[in-house]
């Protein structure tokens, strides 16, 4: 399965503390209602895949800042678990980012594939086809 989203505020600006309670920030509930709707449209919003799970996120960016790319996967991973996508983002056993060329106005693509259930090992196609 492959998604494609728009680039994800990062970690540093998904949470908010207010008197010591960390929340969900305005950016953070923006984009999860943005890939539920895209999800709902595209028809994964119910497909509550089960078994371990082997994610790719291709992040394009669309300038040449300097971002560092782990910032990213937390809100990706919650909005797609809220959309109904895979039943809890625990199920992901292989995770992969990997930054992609320079593209406007930036773009994330999510692979989704199961894992190999015999050897539990991360299939080396399902990364290359993420980057493409």
């Amino acid at each position: 399965m492959r998604i494609v989203l728009p680039v994800p505020p990062t970690v540093n600006t998904y949470w908010r503390n207010l008197n010591g309670r960390m929340l969900l920030s305005k950016k953070g509930r923006v984009y999860k209602e943005m890939v539920a709707q895209h999800c709902q449209i595209m028809g994964y919003n119910d497909t509550n895949l089960a078994g371990g799970l082997i994610v790719s996120i291709l992040l394009r960016f669309p300038d040449k800042r300097r971002r560092d790319i782990d910032n990213y996967a937390k809100a990706v991973l919650d909005a797609l678990t809220d959309a109904g996508v895979w039943l809890d983002d625990s199920q992901i056993n292989a995770l992969s980012i990997v930054r992609g060329a320079i593209a406007k106005p930036g773009e994330c693509v999510i692979s989704i594939a199961p894992e190999d259930c015999r050897t539990g090992e991360v299939a080396q196609s399902q990364i290359d086809t993420a980057k493409d």
